[in-house]
């Protein structure tokens, strides 16, 4: 193992970029929960679990019609989650790393939770292909070119824990009144808007475009849902992999560590030093 953490510092120091994938299992760290398989989702979400209702069927723009008390308090209780969680200290060995190379780093996340904007990653330099919790649109298709998307900043969500519901007020479209949704791709989501992840995206391919020797750390990154996995595989360079159950890598694309996300960043560090 501690040859392998002695490859990774190698590779860093080869490198001109940083890009950082990052799955759920960075957060886990953080104290976050971990959905993986029904049990770990009903887990953290006992009145979903009594209802047998899936994260599918939850994470689900159909939800917001149907039951949209029940939807917002799921998402309500996440959106409290990631506002009051502080990213755990792998965020900010990163951070550092990052900003030991000529074009330092840019972040590429499926997570949805703001984590690396509340641990000082430049906004301009994450690119979230889900979007984010921390961002409405409305849930009706309303066409605002001007406000199709807003800050879920003025939006307190009151909750009833037990039963999984919103007590306070509804969030709502500021220009039809229409309940607002999160600005998130969900299962089965076709109204998603994607303007400003398609925005964050580009801004990302415009600095690959200036790395010559990149570098990919990648964090927690499963199969369940591979959108950050697959990202470091196709893009050229190396590839350092962190994953305590998925592990595996392509031959000859980097170094495969069989960690959690602090331990085996806090071992990179050492490395480094």
């Amino acid at each position: 193992m501690a040859a392998d953490y002695q490859r990774c510092a190698e590779l860093i120091r080869q490198a001109d970029g940083l890009l950082v994938t990052a799955g759920a299992g960075i957060g886990v760290d953080s104290g976050l929960p971990d959905f993986r398989g029904p049990q770990g989702f009903w887990g953290a979400y006992p009145a979903l679990g009594r209802a047998r209702i899936a994260f599918e069927q939850i994470a689900n723009p159909a939800a917001f019609r149907s039951r949209p008390r029940l939807a917002w308090g799921f998402y309500g209780h996440r959106l409290q989650l990631y506002r009051r969680t502080l990213p755990h200290e792998g965020f900010q060995i990163l951070r550092r790393i990052g900003e030991r190379l000529p074009h330092g780093c840019f972040v590429f996340t499926s997570n949805v939770d703001g984590q690396f904007q509340a641990a000082g990653f430049a906004a301009e330099r994450i690119s979230e292909c889900h979007g984010s919790i921390h961002h409405l649109q409305c849930s009706d298709g309303c066409e605002d070119e001007q406000r199709g998307i807003w800050p879920a900043d003025d939006f307190v969500p009151e909750l009833d824990e037990e039963q999984c519901l919103l007590t306070s007020d509804l969030p709502v479209c500021p220009r039809c009144q229409q309940i607002a949704r999160p600005n998130i791709l969900m299962f089965g989501d076709w109204e998603w808007r994607s303007e400003r992840s398609d925005a964050q995206a580009n801004r990302l391919q415009t600095w690959l475009h200036q790395v010559k020797h990149l570098l990919v750390i990648e964090v927690g990154a499963g199969t369940a849902i591979p959108t950050a996995r697959r990202m470091g595989e196709r893009l050229p360079g190396r590839l350092i992999r962190i994953n305590p159950t998925e592990p595996q890598l392509p031959a000859g694309k980097g170094v495969s560590i069989t960690a959690g996300g602090l331990v085996a960043l806090r071992a990179i560090a050492a490395a480094l030093a």
